[in-house]
């Protein structure tokens, strides 16, 4: 049997409305660096602990309902992965606030908009 964790749905919270997401590219960076210091053996000995950040690539469909979301002007949102399997844990990212945004249009499928994000907080619930 496989350990493989798949991700059920993936849903934003922006001021209180519910968005669904198509995909997210979640990119952690945790901001250690190496120490380079002047020794014998001519190698790093060491790093230093950094910020972490948290970048996500989003895409959203652009609802047809008739509202409308400032999609730049995004502050304080969360964005929760949900898992298949009821005994896994969410995933929550929270505070995320809009970096850039674009807008992509295609034949067969419904109209999107990519953003660029930034979350404060990862957590496991």
């Amino acid at each position: 049997m496989s350990d493989a964790t798949y991700a059920g749905a993936i849903v934003m919270e922006v001021d209180g409305r519910e968005v669904e997401i198509v995909s997210l590219k979640p990119q952690t960076t945790t901001g250690r660096k190496p120490v380079k210091t002047m020794n014998r053996k001519g190698r790093v000995l060491g790093y230093a602990d950094g910020i972490t950040e948290h970048k996500l690539s989003v895409t959203a469909a652009l609802p047809i309902d008739g509202t409308q979301i400032d999609w730049a002007n995004i502050t304080k949102a969360k964005i929760t992965i949900f898992p298949i399997n009821k005994e896994d844990k969410r995933t929550s990212y929270l505070d995320c606030f809009t970096l850039e945004t674009s807008e992509q249009y295609e034949a067969d499928n419904e109209a999107r908009i990519d953003i660029e994000m930034q979350a404060l907080h990862k957590i496991e619930e």
